[in-house]
């Protein structure tokens, strides 16, 4: 702590040195941060498989984050203290126990530079090739602990340059990333404008981890050995072209050969990677049109070989899917599959210009992700829906929202999905799974505070666990929110029948929630069972078991 400290009294006298302005105004400086806490109490219930450590002999967990900036004269200085108590956060299998200082960072304007020591967050472009950043909800933190340059030359051109090593809970890998971006806005003509960029990024790895790889190789029998390189290069060009209400945004990115792992031999081997993405979209009034492609070939950038799944992360690769918020809906998610994937989305929004003053809105999107070579035939028709597992994910959904008056509006809608469980969820010899769900909300606004809303779904599966129900009734009174809900396991599937002579017997997973927010502030506290499965946020994915307990939290900004 001593050595932080120091170093960013050192780093503040070395810019100011450098940046000296003539006297202004005296600045008293802006101070502002945030604090966030979940705290979870365990139920053990070995009929959902709620069974973990959490449940056997810590009982309880708390996560916990404060957030401090203050600015001043220029200077940004920031601070987080994180803590971890038996959490079962970072890694769902296990007890974590830690806290401390999680980040900090020193940063400077001069001009049009910026200057950032310590810890940092950025990304290149879509972040295909670099994206570092932080999401609570999965316990993943990829900041970088290093030099970031951010220059601006013009107005409209932005020069990014970086260097440092990536953030692993309270300790940092030993693997240096060093990065360039440089992006610039162009009008070419009225409405009419493009924005360019390019991006390099390079990874080298240690001497130890390189050990550790050259080792597992030798290993191999003599055919499959090769030589595995301490750097790698990735490079990306990407341009955004706007057209009135017209936006074509493409993007390359490609790599130099590493050692990767195959999925289908678990073993390493040397490859380049690539990935293509292109999306168009076009918005008008009562009109809205998006579809996107995504073309990955062998494309896994990690600070090593050695990590998988969600660690290390350097390369941002979310599913190319809808992000469902309905409990039934975000059952089965999709997973990025860096190895090889075509994925293709498409979405289409619609307010009826004869149905204006009655607010009635149509949503439709499907998506579909496949192997490399599975666009083709049956697996991208339509209209089959018969288990394919080279089809991995093909989500078909529709909504229709309709606001019949000042206090009452409705939503209805319909989702199938086609799951390939066996991939997605590591789970060996369970069926391709076809799921189909209808679903309801209505709101009923009872006065300016106080509002009642009901949600329904019901989702039909022969496979996995077999069918859902789900039902929520919350009631809101400003500044409180109540709710219960309950997701029945109605009739069992594949991987839950009833044992030869006995009946299947009807799983609740209950749902009681409360809410109180005040400002800036807001607590909740609810009973909770919920269901193994893949939990998702921002297109990032992983798997996670069921949970039966007691969830208390509290976020709040100053």
């Amino acid at each position: 702590m001593k050595k932080v400290l120091l170093s960013l009294l050192l780093i503040g006298f070395v810019l100011q040195v450098f940046a000296q302005e003539p006297e202004k105004k005296e600045d008293k400086g802006e101070f502002s941060g945030n604090f966030q806490t979940t705290n979870q109490f365990y139920v053990k219930d070995s009929s959902i498989g709620a069974t973990t450590t959490q449940y056997q002999k810590e009982l309880s967990s708390t996560d916990a984050w404060l957030l401090l900036n203050y600015k001043k004269n220029g200077y940004t200085f920031t601070a987080r203290f994180d803590l971890f108590n038996n959490s079962p956060l970072l890694n769902p299998q296990e007890a974590y126990t830690r806290s401390g200082l999680a980040i900090w960072s020193i940063s400077k304007d001069i001009e049009k530079l910026n200057v950032t020591a310590g810890y940092f967050y950025d990304q290149f472009a879509s972040g295909m090739v670099f994206r570092a950043y932080e999401d609570r909800n999965l316990g993943l933190d990829f900041g970088i602990q290093g030099v970031r340059l951010r220059w601006r030359p013009t107005e409209n051109t932005t020069i990014k340059a970086f260097t440092g090593l990536q953030k692993y809970r309270f300790d940092l890998r030993p693997e240096v990333l060093k990065g360039f971006n440089a992006e610039h806005h162009l009008d070419l003509a009225d409405d009419f404008s493009m924005e360019p960029g390019v991006s390099l990024v390079n990874r080298t790895i240690d001497n130890t981890t390189m050990n550790v790889i050259a080792s597992s190789i030798n290993n191999y029998a003599i055919e499959n050995r090769f030589l595995p390189k301490y750097n790698v290069f990735v490079y990306n060009v990407y341009n955004t072209l706007r057209y009135k209400n017209i936006s074509w945004y493409a993007e390359v990115a490609k790599k130099t050969g590493e050692a990767i792992v195959n999925p289908n031999t678990n073993r390493m081997e040397l490859h380049t990677g690539k990935v293509y993405l292109t999306s168009l979209s076009y918005s008008t009034k009562g009109l809205g049109i998006n579809v996107q492609y995504r073309y990955i070939d062998k494309f896994s950038l990690r600070t090593s070989p050695l990590e998988n799944q969600n660690l290390g992360m350097v390369a941002y690769l979310p599913s190319i899917t809808r992000q469902n918020v309905y409990r039934l809906l975000a059952r089965y998610n999709a997973v990025t599959q860096e190895y090889g994937e075509n994925g293709l989305q498409f979405e289409l929004s619609i307010k009826p210009k004869f149905l204006k003053k009655y607010q009635t809105q149509l949503n439709f999107n499907t998506s579909l992700s496949t192997g490399k070579g599975g666009f083709k035939g049956n697996t991208i028709n339509p209209f089959n829906n018969a288990a394919d597992s080279t089809r991995y994910f093909r989500e078909f959904y529709f909504e229709l929202q309709h606001r019949f008056n000042k206090k009452f509006k409705l939503l209805i809608g319909y989702q199938n999905i086609n799951y390939n469980q066996q991939l997605f969820e590591a789970k060996a010899n369970v069926p391709y799974v076809i799921a189909n769900t209808i679903f309801g909300e209505a709101t009923y606004k009872l006065s300016a505070r106080k509002s009642l809303r009901i949600e329904s779904q019901y989702l039909k599966t022969q496979q996995d666990l077999g069918s859902f129900a789900n039902g929520l009734l919350e009631y809101n009174f400003a500044p409180l929110s109540i709710s219960v809900g309950d997701m029945v396991n109605v009739s069992p599937g594949y991987r839950n029948q009833p044992a030869a002579g006995s009946s299947f017997k009807l799983v609740h997973y209950w749902n009681i929630f409360c809410a109180y927010s005040h400002n800036n502030t807001r607590i909740t506290g609810g009973y909770i069972r919920q269901v193994e499965g893949v939990n998702c946020t921002g297109g990032v994915c992983r798997v996670e078991p069921a949970f039966s307990g007691v969830r208390l939290t509290l976020t709040t900004n100053f």
